[in-house]
């Protein structure tokens, strides 16, 4: 066997990153993708070299992955177009040279055939390796084999050898704390996570393991729903089946096909960095995208694929600039209309998963103009109304729930109305209020949601002639009864006793109280109400804190003095008696104070206003009560 020829590689900084063993990559088992993704090139090279008349046509391609345990080598054996003498010299020994984007210029047809860099990718095996060496034949014609060989210094060898097949074998001795990657189950992984998608049968000791032919690479005419599922569970599996799905294919200004699904919302669902996963030529390149989609997309799950999106040297980050921005665009532009279709189409079927669906809708609406734009008469909002206006042929029904837009709800306001939308953001701690405004007649919108809290206001930002009410906010005036009352000497009512009796029982400057009639069956006996302004900036403020909101000490007490218990209580103070003359009260006149803060404790517990530590106290104070009420019944 004759030596050709000895030397040292050549690395031309000056046109790429220095190449630092070990450096360039940040996971050393990248090295499979790199060295996959080579042998993918060469056999597309040969397939177009063959067609022009260059090189000798091969069989169907073919990438071979064997394992020797007791050498402790893995070789990567394809049947491309092989290197010659002179290649290998250029391409591995001169690592500053591409050979996808010299043959490129010679054969300019479909960059998207091939991957990358040959030169560079091929280094990234020294960082599990201590020796590599390269067996290739070139499939030019009358082309000797050679070995290529390196310990991972700069010194190489290049020898003459005896090859009967066209292609390359890559032979790795990997160092002793990677011997991981001579275990089967790891190669497997290693080629379902970055290389299950490629175009070429990739075979472990003969046997088949990637999947090859990508749904996202076809027309969206050639799939059925369940080719989509189907991508869906093998990617993430056990989360069900998605809601939706968009299928993306463009060619200008850009190269982008990709699937994108929109899962069913969880409290894991990742706001930061998202779960799309991102492919270059059909390699598996990232799982965190944050650079390409806007941030209220990154929940979205499915694949990408572009050659078009700039990634960095060992392409495992990305690199922003305008391109990837405009591919954003497209893509919410893309995600806008799948929606809008959606609910023109299928409108029942666009509610069922609208909960699951609004909080990307809704924070994408206020992070992205144009986004909103694109779906402001698409955003829905569960509403609580009258039996009489269910019928309204711009309702939408789905499991038994009523859904409709802002649009809609205006229209169904009284002419008179000054675009007052009552709202309710919790159905069980606002339900005196909330069944107080229904059971008038009036249409309630439901936004549960913790997105609605900055929804609100940006909605109202938008129209200054929309305005925003919550249910426990102020009492609807067509329930309060506006009979004058009896003036007594002092000039007082007897609302104004009553105010009185309730100031002095709480001793709280901070409590707004008022007295009211308020009509309906089911009137609570009191309520507090939370005027919208002041409970918008308590709730900014425990934000500011990172605090919960907790019940503003500035609040509004409503009595209602149509009700019994409140009747009783009048009575109760009018008989109430001093009984010496050092001031102190009858017994009377501390049940009535006892009434009147347990009226106020009820309506506090109504709306969540009493804290853990405040809950002990009401218990012993309401079995206090309830103990001096049954001596006088008894």
């Amino acid at each position: 066997m004759s030596v050709l020829e000895e030397g040292q590689i050549q690395i031309h900084t000056e046109n790429i990153f220095p190449i630092i063993k070990k450096a360039v990559y940040s996971d050393h088992e990248i090295f499979l993708r790199e060295l996959v993704s080579n042998a993918v090139d060469a056999i597309n090279k040969r397939r177009m070299v063959s067609i022009a008349g260059d090189c000798l046509e091969g069989e169907e391609g073919n990438i071979n992955i064997i394992i020797n345990r007791e050498k402790h080598t893995l070789t990567f054996s394809d049947n491309g177009i092989g290197m010659t003498t002179d290649e290998i010299k250029k391409y591995i020994n001169q690592v500053a040279f591409s050979s996808a984007e010299e043959f490129l210029e010679k054969y300019k047809k479909n960059e998207d055939g091939f991957i990358g860099h040959f030169g560079l990718g091929f280094y990234s095996s020294f960082m599990v390796s201590s020796n590599v060496e390269i067996i290739t034949k070139s499939a030019k014609p009358n082309s000797t084999p050679v070995k290529w060989s390196c310990d991972g210094s700069p010194n190489f060898k290049i020898t003459e050898i005896e090859k009967e097949d066209i292609g390359t074998d890559v032979i790795l001795y990997l160092m002793e704390e990677e011997y991981e990657y001579i275990e089967p189950t790891r190669i497997k992984t290693l080629i379902s996570k970055y290389c299950d998608f490629m175009p070429i049968k990739i075979h472990l000791d003969n046997d088949q393991i990637n999947k090859m032919n990508p749904p996202w690479r076809k027309s969206s005419n050639e799939l059925e729903d369940k080719d989509y599922i189907e991508l869906y569970k093998y990617l993430y599996p056990f989360q069900g089946d998605p809601l939706l799905w968009v299928h993306l294919n463009t060619d200008y200004p850009y190269n982008l096909q990709g699937i994108l699904y929109f899962p069913r919302i969880t409290g894991r669902s990742d706001w930061e960095n998202g779960e799309i996963k991102l492919f270059c030529n059909q390699v598996f390149v990232s799982d965190s995208i944050k650079e390409v989609v806007p941030r209220y997309l990154l929940p979205l799950k499915g694949v990408l694929d572009s050659t078009d999106i700039p990634l960095n040297v060992s392409r495992s980050a990305l690199q922003t600039d305008r391109r990837v921005r405009s591919i954003g665009n497209f893509v919410a532009k893309k995600i806008a209309g799948k929606l809008k279709l959606l609910k023109e189409e299928n409108p029942k079927k666009y509610a069922e998963i609208w909960d699951s669906i609004s909080p990307f809708i809704k924070i994408g609406a206020m992070e992205d103009e144009k986004f909103a734009e694109q779906v402001e008469n698409i955003i829905l909002f569960s509403t609580k109304l009258d039996a009489n206006k269910k019928d309204e042929k711009d309702l939408i029904i789905s499991n038994d729930k009523f859904y409709t837009t802002i649009n809609s709800y205006l229209s169904r306001l009284k002419q008179d109305s000054d675009k007052r939308i009552i709202y309710c953001t919790d159905e069980i701690s606002q339900k005196n209020a909330l069944n107080l405004w229904t059971n008038q007649g009036a249409e309630v919108l439901m936004t549960e949601a913790v997105v609605d809290t900055q929804f609100i206001p940006w909605l109202e930002s938008r129209n200054n002639e929309l305005k925003f009410v919550r249910v426990d906010s102020e009492i609807n005036s067509e329930l309060e009864e506006d009979n004058k009352e009896l003036l007594d000497k002092d000039g007082e009512s007897g609302s104004d006793h009553l105010r009185n009796i309730i100031k002095d029982a709480l001793n709280d400057e901070k409590i707004t109280i008022k007295v009211q009639s308020i009509e309906g069956d089911n009137a609570p006996p009191s309520m507090i109400l939370l005027p919208e302004q002041m409970r918008r900036i308590n709730d900014i403020g425990a934000l500011m804190e990172q605090r919960l909101p907790g019940l503003p000490d500035h609040h509004v007490f409503v009595v209602n003095k149509k009700h019994v218990l409140v009747e009783g209580l009048q009575k109760l103070k009018g008989s109430a008696l001093v009984i010496n003359s050092s001031g102190d009260t009858s017994e009377t006149e501390n049940l009535s104070k006892e009434i009147a803060i347990h009226l106020y404790d009820m309506a506090k517990l109504s709306v969540g206003g009493l804290e853990p530590n405040e809950i002990a106290g009401f218990q012993t104070r309401n079995s206090d009560l309830m103990g001096k009420l049954m001596k006088k019944v008894i």
